[in-house]
């Protein structure tokens, strides 16, 4: 049930992300119902002009009481949870709980399938609250998963130079028809790039980065997985690369680009699966070929 502030949301449709594969085998330690990708109903809420909204919200709930709360860095309270990957559970379910501040009504113009990848688009706009990427830049997207694909897109609307590159030719067509330019791993035989943006989702991501990047350059860093990846400490300070953490970024901006159709998701739907089928759609998102599996939880 929810707590004091939340509402109780119906969930019609979640996403199984990269994260979510990594909470399986280990990552965070989480205990509980996984996903924090999806597009539901708001069935109960303490404003009651919420009931009835299709919604996506926000994973990190934070405590509003410590320092960094104070200093509106509510994404890395100490004390926060995260929906299906710290404390809180997820969306993998009928429902869930969220704080009604959380919450971002979905436009009519999005799709439910579209809505489910407002989080992880989000996280590719943070990129750009981050850094600044200028026209006159050339930008490597490192990895064709989903978040790949979608960080390529972002960069692209900068202006810069962008390139994309990845191991599935399937995948990287769908940046291809978009007019990115893409390349195969292992084929890539050309300068070094002034922003890096790793989304490679393994540990040898960073040290691809690193061997692309230009000095003086910028690597983003947005994998997360359960290991260590190699790192080349000597060259980052010689080189004086800058090193930046990327998590979770702007809904608002999200849904901006989803309703005035600049970024392009629809192709990244590899199949939906209903809530049954839990066990073969994670099989399934888990295969290197594969996009964006949805699970269908609810009607709506």
């Amino acid at each position: 049930m929810p707590g004091p502030g939340e509402a109780l949301v119906r969930v019609v449709l979640a996403g199984i992300c990269n994260t979510d594969l990594e909470i399986v085998r280990g990552y965070m330690g989480f205990r509980g119902i996984p996903g924090h990708e999806f597009l539901g109903i708001v069935e109960q809420a303490p404003d009651p002009e919420w009931i009835g909204r299709r919604v996506v919200g926000e994973i990190n709930c934070p405590c509003g009481n410590c320092p960094n709360c104070r200093q509106g860095l509510g994404n890395h309270c100490s004390h926060r949870t995260v929906l299906g990957i710290a404390g809180r559970d997820g969306a993998f379910a009928e429902y869930l709980a969220l704080p009604i501040g959380n919450l971002h009504e979905v436009p009519p113009e999005i799709s439910d399938q579209q809505a489910c990848f407002v989080e992880p688009l989000a996280a590719a706009c943070r990129i750009l609250d981050q850094i600044h990427i200028r026209p006159v830049d050339r930008v490597i997207v490192l990895g064709d998963g989903k978040l790949g694909l979608l960080a390529a897109q972002v960069m692209s609307l900068t202006g810069a130079s962008v390139l994309a590159i990845g191991k599935h030719r399937s995948k990287l067509a769908v940046l291809h028809r978009l007019g990115i330019p893409t390349c195969l791993a292992g084929e890539y035989d050309g300068g070094k790039a002034d922003v890096v943006v790793e989304c490679t989702g393994s540990a040898a991501g960073l040290q691809a980065a690193q061997s692309m990047v230009k000095e003086t350059g910028t690597i983003v860093l947005k994998s997360t997985f359960q290991g260590e990846g190699a790192f080349q400490q000597s060259q980052i300070v010689v080189d004086e690369v800058r090193l930046v953490g990327s998590r979770c970024g702007p809904f608002p901006a999200a849904l901006r680009l989803l309703k005035r159709q600049v970024v392009d998701v629809d192709p990244l739907v590899d199949t939906v699966c209903s809530i049954e089928q839990g066990p073969e759609a994670f099989e399934r998102a888990g295969r290197g070929d594969a996009m964006k599996v949805l699970l269908s939880i609810g009607n709506p």
